[in-house]
């Protein structure tokens, strides 16, 4: 499913259950991919595993079991 990420909202909620689950799927990967970008982004400037998952509203060691090995184990 190639849409961008307003209409794949959209289909989320279509009466078709096959569309919806797969537009379901799609913003799953996309949600994952930004948060990805947007957790290197901050170790990249410097941000503490407390920092971002303070954000991202989850516990410092499940930021770090998900991200660390990919984006440094320090601070």
């Amino acid at each position: 499913m190639n849409m961008t990420a307003t209409k794949l909202a959209g289909a989320a909620s279509d009466d078709d259950p096959r569309v919806g689950l797969a537009a379901v799927a799609s913003l799953r990967a996309l949600l994952e991919s930004l948060e990805e970008l947007q957790v290197a982004s901050a170790r990249h400037r410097g941000w503490s595993w407390q920092e971002i998952a303070n954000v991202l509203g989850v516990s410092r060691q499940a930021a770090h079991k998900k991200y660390g090995r990919r984006f440094g184990k320090g601070r």
